[in-house]
Order: structure tokens, then C-alpha cells, then sequence
């Protein structure tokens, strides 16, 4: 039975949309698998890991056939991305094998059964539904998302707070040792909605949003959150546990600071970082009145020593940073300035972009 008849860069891009969950090693082997469904045109593509979904479609359907099928996500897209450009490709199914053919080119590969395949069950209810531009949301996740934790014990930092309240929607991410807050207006108004996204499906978001005006619908339950974009449906679980406050995090009232160019802080701070061992990231802050002198040292004795003018009147500061956290949030910034505000040598910095208190960042001191 012919399932697909279509040129290959079009039955490339809908599998390369679902393919980014995939885990080659799963407990389950059929997690290493697509579900594609076809029902006349219309062929669904689907992924799943089971804490995440995926499903995008596409009219490459041949005939007026209904059926369904799994195969291997990774063998499919890999045949795929080495075949010509653009060749016209045929995929058929007969006896429980799926036969890709483009040109002289044939490729066999078992299939199994659709019937066994895992997916997620949608939330039969959800609390809160938020429309926002593509380019929006993305640029929320951006510039938070490397501010969240790998790995750690306390699993709910393992991700992304997302809260919905009043016209806000606001994405805060923390590993404890610094924290990202973002916040967007909309022209909805909401109840206070608070969850937290899994790291994994913050990250395939990133990949999966456009920058461009089209609308993704957010749908927030209990337990998961769906998304909608485009021709593509994510599902994701939520992780469950309760997030830090993040009001009580961020300081007010600093006294200590000052505003310098982006780029000039960025570089300095880079080649500072040369200077760093791979254990310990740290470098040294002195601030004194009109100027920033940045410093770091090495088990070897070596040293870097960078010198920033800066309009600053506050006390003097001797404080250390590790230095990865401050190269994130610069890197991941887009202004030319941005606003230092300090306490003192124990107390945690606080950087922001000028008039815009749409986004904070906090990170915490090192000893040097």
C-alpha cells in the first residue's frame, strides 16, 4: 500500500519537527519510533517520550487509504537527509516493513504496530488559554532558559515557571545559584495560572517557534500544557513541586550601581574567562568610583586583568562572580547597556536593561 508520494524536502520537514524528542535508548523500543497515520491526503506524524508529544501533518498522502503504522524516527530521517535534494520520494508499507524509494535508491525498514504505540492522554479540562505571537513566546524562553537547572535533586528546578496573571505572562528559570525573570504583556486577561514546563520541552520549543507574528495558543491544565503553532500540537507533563518565590529573590532598593555598554562588559568578561580554571569559574570584581576593574587568576599563577571606565559614584565593592553566568545573560541579551546594581560583597547583583523592567537577572556572589 502507497502512503506517501511527495517531494523529498516536504516529507523531510515534517519529520525533522517530530524527530528532536526521540531517544535512541528507551526502555520502551517502540519510543525510538514515529507514528505516522494516514487517512487519504492527510498524513499525521507523531513523537513521544512519554513525558512529551509531538504531532505535525502534511497532504503527501497517496490514495484514498486509512492506516497507521511506527517506524524507526532516526533510520527514516537519516535516508531522508541523504537522498538528493530534489528527487520525488515514495514510501510504501506491505508485510509489516516500510520501503522508502527515490530514484534508483530503495530502502527497507521494519515497522510495528501502531496499536502498541504509547500516547499521551490530552487533560479532558484546561484552567487557562493564552494566545500570544510566535516571537513572543520564543523571545520569553530566551531569555530565561539558560538560567535553568541540569540534573538537579530538587527536580522542580529542572525547568521553567510559567505564570499567567492579570495581563502578564512571566517565565522565570533558576539553578539556585542565579535566576532570569521575563515578563510579557498581553491583551487578555487572566486568573493567576502557575506551572512549571520541563527543561526538554522548554528546549524543543526553543527550536520548534518561529520568529514571526503567527498566533500559539497556550493551554494550561492540571497536570500538562498544550501548545498549538502552526501545523504542529505539543504536549508536554508538568513537573510537579512547588518554585521558589522569586519576588523574595530579586533585590530592591540597591543604592550601588551603574550603566555600561553591553558589548564592552561582554568582552572584557571573556577574556577574563581565559584566565579561569575549568573548575573554578571565578573573577573579581573591584568597583570603586569611575571605574571596574575585573581580574582573574589560575592554579598556574597566571592572571588577566581588565580596566572599564564607568560613571559610578557608590561605595567600593570587592566582589567575585563565576563568570559562566554573567557571559549568559550577556550573551543572551540584545541592548547595548545594561544597569549593574550591587549591596555589597555578600549580597547577590541584580542586572537589568535600562527603563525596561520587563526582565531581571540575579546572581549570586563567589568567594574568591
Amino acid at each position: 500500500m502507497q502512503l506517501v508520494k511527495t517531494q523529498r524536502d516536504t516529507l523531510l520537514r515534517p519529520l525533522q519537527i517530530v524527530s528532536g524528542i526521540v531517544e535512541r535508548r528507551h526502555t520502551l523500543p517502540i519510543l525510538a519510533n514515529i507514528l505516522i497515520r494516514k487517512d487519504g491526503e492527510k498524513v499525521s506524524f507523531l513523537s513521544t517520550d512519554i513525558e512529551v508529544q509531538i504531532t505535525t501533518h502534511a497532504e503527501v498522502g497517496s490514495g484514498s487509504d486509512v492506516t497507521a503504522t511506527t517506524v524507526a524516527a532516526r533510520k527514516l530521517l537519516d535516508i531522508l537527509r541523504a537522498l538528493p535534494d530534489s528527487g520525488e520520494v515514495t514510501v510504501t508499507l506491505s508485510n509489516k516493513r516500510l520501503t522508502v524509494q527515490s530514484g534508483k535508491s530503495r530502502f527497507a525498514l521494519q515497522t510495528l504496530a501502531a496499536e502498541e504505540f504509547p500516547t499521551v492522554a490530552q487533560a479532558e479540562h484546561y484552567n487557562a488559554q493564552v494566545t500570544l505571537p510566535q516571537k513572543t513566546l520564543k523571545h520569553l524562553f530566551n531569555m530565561v532558559h539558560f538560567s535553568m537547572a541540569q540534573q538537579d535533586i530538587r527536580y522542580y528546578l529542572n525547568g521553567l515557571l510559567l505564570v499567567v496573571e492579570g495581563k502578564n505572562v512571566i517565565a522565570v528559570a533558576t539553578d539556585g545559584h542565579r535566576l532570569a525573570f521575563c515578563q510579557v504583556a498581553t491583551e487578555q486577561e487572566f486568573p493567576r495560572q502557575e506551572v512549571i514546563i520541563p527543561r526538554k520541552t522548554i528546549i524543543e520549543l526553543q527550536r520548534l517557534l518561529e520568529e514571526n507574528d503567527d498566533p500559539v495558543q497556550l493551554e494550561i491544565a492540571n497536570n500538562q500544557v498544550k501548545l498549538t503553532f502552526a501545523d504542529i500540537e505539543l504536549i508536554s507533563k508538568l513537573v510537579e513541586g512547588k518554585f521558589p518565590d522569586y519576588t523574595r529573590v530579586v533585590p530592591k532598593g540597591y543604592k550601588n550601581n551603574f550603566t555600561i555598554g553591553r558589548e564592552q562588559l561582554l568582552r572584557s568578561l571573556q577574556r577574563a574567562a581565559i584566565m579561569t580554571s575549568d573548575k573554578f569559574k571565578g573573577v573579581r570584581w573591584v568597583i570603586a568610583p569611575g571605574s571596574l576593574k575585573i581580574s582573574s587568576t589560575n592554579a598556574d599563577q597566571e592572571e588577566a586583568v581588565e580596566e572599564l571606565e564607568i560613571d559610578y559614584g557608590g561605595d567600593s565593592v570587592d566582589i567575585g562572580f563565576n563568570v559562566t553566568y554573567l557571559l549568559d545573560v550577556l550573551n543572551n541579551l540584545k541592548g547595548d547597556f545594561v544597569n549593574i546594581a550591587l549591596g555589597d560583597a555578600n549580597s547577590s547583583a541584580l542586572i537589568t536593561i535600562p527603563d525596561n523592567a520587563d526582565f531581571k537577572y540575579v546572581v549570586m556572589p563567589m568567594r574568591i
